[in-house]
């Protein structure tokens, strides 16, 4: 329980920093260095604020040392994330979920999707580190 308790303050944290980046890069960054140079520029930022947020609640939520609870911190954070943002864009864009899920086609959205898996892969990341002495 507390590591499904840790992935949704994990998405909560994560998704409003994103949200809050993500105006930011559509309407400062995107109009002057282009919708690519934008996210290059937001996506490091991000992740590396993931890095610490995961972190801080690893701890902070005394998350068990283990592979599996790591893994339900990670994927209850991506389910999360995955539904946010597919209902902001049904909800707030008015999108279909077949013209959400389509967009994943463009090259800047796979790398938004790949840097997501990243986000979930964090938590075990962090773990195999710790049991290296590396984190």
């Amino acid at each position: 329980m507390t590591a499904l308790k840790a992935g949704i303050s994990y998405f909560a944290v994560v998704f409003a920093s994103g949200f809050v980046l993500g105006a930011f890069r559509v309407l400062v960054l995107a109009p002057s260095v282009g919708e690519t140079g934008a996210l290059a520029i937001e996506l490091p930022v991000m992740l590396a604020l993931s890095w610490i947020v995961c972190l801080w609640l690893v701890r902070a939520q005394a998350v068990p040392e283990s592979t599996a609870a790591r893994v339900v911190m990670g994927a209850s954070a991506f389910v999360l994330l995955m539904a946010a943002e597919a209902a902001l864009a049904v909800i707030v864009f008015g999108r279909s979920l077949m013209q959400h899920l389509a967009g994943f086609r463009v090259a800047n959205a796979q790398i938004g999707l790949v840097a997501q898996a990243a986000f979930a892969a964090f938590p075990l990341i962090q773990l195999w580190l710790a049991r290296r002495g590396r984190a």
